[in-house]
């Protein structure tokens, strides 16, 4: 036999435009562009884990204290703005918005994670967040997500105050 045999390598070839140094400039690109091209900004009010009193069993809370605003960069989207009439009370004016976060820039550059139940606060009109999801994967791969959206509907006057 010949010498120019192929044999199977120990260990496969690491990923093609995965590595550590290709993920950092996807977050550098998308910071830039976020903060410095696009620049929308909002006020990101959490909730106080600490001091807010939740029920021992259901895990919610009646009165919930919020930590102070953190400006975030994001992409804001409006979804729709619907006005509806009720039979007794009248017009209902309902505004929804999806905010697509970056995530290593909130989790590791701001120490922020975004949940369900925080406020944010997009121009003078403030939203609760309803859902959240992560959609966005980095060149296909499952565990590798870059992008939190976040649904969040128009609070009613009173519902928040951030005073």
């Amino acid at each position: 036999m010949s010498d120019n045999e192929w044999s199977r390598p120990a260990a496969p070839p690491p990923p093609l435009f995965l590595g550590k140094k290709e993920r950092d400039l996807v977050k550098q690109v998308n910071d830039e562009l976020v903060e410095k091209v696009i620049g929308q900004q909002i006020l990101y009010y959490p909730i106080d884990l600490e001091t807010t009193n939740f029920h021992e069993l259901y895990g919610e809370a009646i009165e919930k204290t919020y930590l102070p605003p953190i400006r975030v960069y994001a992409l804001v989207k409006f979804d729709q703005d619907d006005t509806s009439y009720l039979d007794s009370v009248g017009v209902d004016n309902v505004s929804e918005i999806t905010v697509h976060f970056h995530k290593r820039r909130l989790t590791e550059d701001q120490d922020v994670f975004v949940r369900e139940g925080d406020f944010v606060l997009y121009g003078d009109l403030y939203y609760e967040i309803m859902a959240l999801s992560s959609q966005r994967r980095l060149f296909g791969q499952v565990n590798q997500t870059f992008e939190i959206s976040a649904k969040c509907k128009r609070a009613r006057k009173g519902l928040f105050d951030a005073t």
